[in-house]
């Protein structure tokens, strides 16, 4: 709407002009309209109602109407007065094929066209010099002296819309492109490729680097913010080209670099459009819906206008800040949030009995390692029978598809986090066996900037001037954002025949300790000068590092190359139901050795030796 505004701005304001060069040159040199009677044809009536038209009509095949102003040059300058003398010329020869050789003269004309020209060119220029002339107190988040990586089309432009900033200073530029080196992008010197950033850095006493390539490749980009990270700048970025939202408006969106701009792989890209499309018109069922992984799974269910969204949550605060987001946001949804644990069999049958989810997304789960191996038998109640009575009411009430949310702590557990949703995978796959419900798991590493996750705790730290914990100097973790977490749900559900592992190819595992070192560099401090960290040691049930597949299961590709399906493995059915009917009985005793039951189970579980009995 803003482009179309604009643009019909300039082709009203052509018009005008080009009718009004005209009259006044009639008026001039005419002395009047030439004609006798007020609505006979004259030439000079015609030559004023033709050229405004041809004069839009060449305008646009020139392209000027595509031009962002703001940022123009002396070229266009010279295709504007080419396109108005074209318009001129063909005006002339329309008029002389009809009312003859000398019917018109050529002094209205030519007068016409440099009234024309000389407003248009004005008019041009002046949107250019207020865009960069405005106000130097408007904020910015940018100040100091300022390098700017990338010499193309969006270097420039950030060049020029950061120029009229008195508070900044484009000291120079970077390009891996020799043959641009040495040059200068609107007049700021290019001092070289990437090698050059840190002596560059120093010489001209850099306080902000911003990278300004939006074509550049995800490794390439990671190569530069990590040697960007050796300085002690100010590190900001212009997103890639598919996540800018306005391409007039370059500035705006630079933000700050993230930690999560340094996961070393492409982020998984889904068109959640396209895979969420099944949601439409349907009853869907969210539990856990006010966590991390819920309530983004609310917001992207909302976009594509379910017959009905049913949030269920235990936490009452979290639920109502999500449900008053969504009806801001989304005031046609058809929503009901409702409190209460999955744990709940009543609870839960009243919830299948009266809305009759027919997708349900199950996200409820006890999730911190450390907390869960002193409360194992919370750990049981709420993951692995929460999830079985969902699943029992989803096949009891004929739902048609149960996505459970899975982790890749499922794999040769050595906490009881997760040999229970390992439990809870098997539950799944079971009662695919079993029932007309499409049954799947989605296994997913560390979600960033989830409650619990290590980038709050070590902001947290950050806040208070450190040190950062690290468990273990060599511990490694699978990370992926809550973005992408979600849209390898979607993914999962909307493929889904039933069965599956979803598994996403997260790329190398990330050191936590080179995460905490990054953390600090870019928070603008230096690893153990400014902040210190410190290894804590090993929690209970934490290991070194996480396996995303069993070497039994295998791995399927899919149409999306970064999404894979792990074979099943097969097991003993009635053994795990009679084996979980067994740990029903005893998990209420905390007495009780519910570890044992749960090896049973899950061969792969290595229990602690401290609990071992």
């Amino acid at each position: 709407m803003k482009k179309f505004i604009s643009l019909l701005t300039y082709i009203v304001y052509d018009l005008l002009v080009a009718f009004i060069s005209v009259l006044v040159s009639i008026l001039l040199l005419d002395r009047g309209l030439g004609i006798v009677w007020p609505f006979i044809w004259t030439p000079n009536i015609f030559f004023l109602c033709s050229l405004p038209m041809l004069l839009v009509f060449f305008l646009y095949v020139f392209r000027l109407y595509n031009v962002l102003w703001p940022f123009s040059n002396f070229v266009q300058n010279i295709k504007l007065c080419i396109a108005t003398f074209a318009a001129t010329v063909s005006a002339v020869v329309l008029n002389v094929s009809i009312f003859g050789a000398l019917s018109l003269g050529a002094t209205i004309p030519i007068l016409s066209y440099f009234l024309m020209t000389a407003a248009i060119v004005l008019q041009r220029n002046i949107v250019k010099i207020s865009f960069f002339d405005k106000d130097n107190k408007e904020n910015s988040s940018i100040s100091g002296n300022v390098m700017i990586i990338g010499a193309g089309s969006a270097g420039q432009a950030i060049i020029k819309e950061l120029s009229r900033y008195k508070a900044i200073k484009i000291r120079c530029a970077i390009d891996d492109d020799k043959a641009k080196h040495n040059q200068y992008i609107s007049g700021v010197l290019i001092v070289g490729g990437k090698e050059k950033i840190i002596e560059s850095s120093e010489k001209y006493n850099i306080d902000t680097i911003i990278f300004a390539i939006p074509t550049c490749p995800y490794e390439k980009r990671t190569e530069f913010l990590n040697i960007c990270q050796e300085t002690k700048c100010d590190l900001k970025l212009l997103p890639p080209l598919y996540a800018l939202k306005d391409l007039d408006e370059y500035h705006q969106q630079i933000r700050k670099v993230e930690i999560e701009d340094l996961l070393g792989r492409p982020p998984i890209n889904i068109n959640v459009d396209e895979v969420a499309a099944y949601l439409t018109d349907k009853v869907v069922l969210v539990t856990g819906g006010g966590g991390t992984i819920g309530s983004e799974l609310c917001r992207q269910i909302a976009a594509q206008k379910p017959k009905q969204l049913v949030i269920f949550d235990v936490y009452e605060n979290n639920a109502y800040e999500i449900q008053n987001e969504l009806k801001y946001n989304f005031p046609e949804l058809n929503m009901i949030t409702l409190i209460g644990s999955v744990r709940d069999s009543k609870r839960m049958d009243y919830l299948f009995r009266t809305y009759k989810p027919q997708i349900i997304y199950h996200a409820a789960a006890h999730k911190h390692v450390p907390l869960m191996e002193d409360s194992p038998n919370e750990s049981i109640k709420n993951n692995v029978f929460g999830t079985y009575k969902t699943v029992q009411c989803a096949h009891k009430y004929g739902a048609e598809k149960f996505v459970l949310i899975s982790t890749d702590k499922a794999v040769n557990p050595t906490n009881i986090m997760g040999a229970s949703k390992r439990i809870c995978e098997m539950i799944v796959q079971a009662y695919n066996n079993r029932s007309n419900t499409e049954f799947v798991a989605v296994r997913f590493g560390n979600v960033l900037g989830s409650n619990g996750s290590v980038i709050p705790l070590f902001k947290k730290q950050l806040e208070h001037g450190g040190p950062l914990t690290v468990t273990h100097p060599n511990i490694i973790r699978y990370f992926m954002t809550v973005p992408e977490a979600v849209s390898l749900v979607l993914q999962a559900g909307a493929t889904a025949k039933g069965g599956e592992i979803f598994v996403l190819d997260m790329g190398e595992p990330v050191k936590i300790l080179e995460l905490a070192e990054n953390l600090i560099r870019l928070s603008g401090f230096t690893p153990y000068k400014d902040i210190q960290i410190e290894f804590t040691g090993l929690r209970p049930g934490e290991k070194l590092y996480e396996e995303l597949l069993m070497s039994e299961e295998g791995l399927q590709s899919t149409e999306n190359e970064l999404i894979h399906i792990g074979h099943p493995i097969d097991f003993d059915e009635d053994e795990l139901f009679e084996t979980l009917d067994v740990m029903s009985k005893v998990m209420y005793n905390e007495e009780a050795n519910i570890l044992s039951l749960v090896k049973k189970i899950v061969p792969t579980y290595q229990i602690p030796k401290n609990k071992q009995k």
